[in-house]
């Protein structure tokens, strides 16, 4: 019994979203009449659509180094963008980026606070850190061996 074995490749509209394709094959063939019931086929699968997103982020400071408990005045300021496009063809809502920053070193003491919030459309909540995330303080002498 001969088989065709074939694939098809949709590319679908982004202007025209779908739930379903069905596509019905029939394949022509010498056979009798009464053999020809097996040669149509009628196939159906959901559509399902992936969001495409690209999150990328930038910064106007590469290397930030942590001055010595004591030293006064606020470090450096600098820049950080975060960017979310939506590469894709259809609206995705709802999306929530969340960004933590490490601003706490040994005993707990801040190097690191935001200033201001730049958010064009977005809505940008500032919390202050999960205490049920905050990892446990590490010793100066234990980083020696750390390269990063």
């Amino acid at each position: 019994r001969p088989q065709v074995t074939f694939a098809l490749e949709f590319e679908f509209s982004c202007s025209v979203l779908l739930e379903r394709a069905e596509v019905g094959l029939v394949a022509s063939s010498a056979e009798a009449e009464a053999a020809l019931h097996d040669n149509a086929v009628q196939l159906g699968a959901a559509v399902r659509y992936e969001p495409d997103l690209f999150l990328s982020s930038e910064a106007t400071l590469h290397r930030y180094e942590v001055q010595p408990r004591g030293a006064h005045g606020p470090g450096p300021e600098f820049l950080t963008t975060v960017k979310v496009q939506n590469l894709g063809c259809f609206a995705v809502p709802n999306v929530t980026l969340r960004v933590a920053l490490p601003a706490f070193g040994y005993r707990g003491a801040a190097f690191l606070s935001v200033s201001r919030v730049l958010a064009g459309n977005a809505t940008c909540v500032l919390r202050g850190p999960d205490p049920a995330t905050v990892a446990a303080p590490v010793h100066p002498e234990d980083l020696l061996h750390v390269d990063r």
